[in-house]
């Protein structure tokens, strides 16, 4: 079986994360021994946030994802791969990003997973600016030193 093409969608819309698990099911036919599913959603903050707004560089986005989503396949045996990224608009509750990975094993799935979200929250061309409850717009979003860390792992 030949390396899965990896998926790739940046969108206003919200995701369906149950389609998506059905959708690389239904393709795989019953070969995977594992799906591996990450779901980032929006956080409140304790309340202080109204939304995040995601704004990302169209093209240049969906190139690294693709660069990086191959170099996923590459280092696993994965048998699918998708990766969806909201942009625009997103509350609290709702979804910013899914990752969903299959293998024969769940190793693989797990491992491919999280060297996924490890790009995505520290190199992935995003920028994300806060909008508060009280109706203000706040800062753009600086990356945190844990991430940066947790990412390290993987050079």
């Amino acid at each position: 079986m030949s390396a899965p093409l990896p998926s790739i969608g940046i969108q206003a819309e919200p995701f369906d994360t149950a389609a998506e698990i059905a959708r690389i099911g239904a393709e795989l036919g019953g070969r995977a021994g594992a799906v591996v599913t990450f779901t980032g959603l929006c956080r409140d903050e304790d309340g202080r946030l109204a939304a995040l707004e995601l704004e990302h560089y169209p093209g240049m986005a969906e190139a690294e994802i693709q660069r990086v989503a191959e170099e996923a396949i590459g280092r696993w045996p994965l048998q699918a791969l998708r990766v969806i990224h909201r942009h625009g608009l997103v509350r609290p509750g709702d979804g910013i990003v899914l990752v969903v990975t299959a293998s024969s094993h769940r190793v693989a799935a797990f491992e491919a997973a999280d060297f996924l979200m490890d790009y995505l929250k520290t190199r992935a061309p995003f920028w994300k600016r806060e909008h508060l409850a009280d109706g203000t717009t706040g800062g753009w979003v600086e990356a945190a030193a844990r991430d940066d860390a947790a990412a390290e792992r993987w050079t």
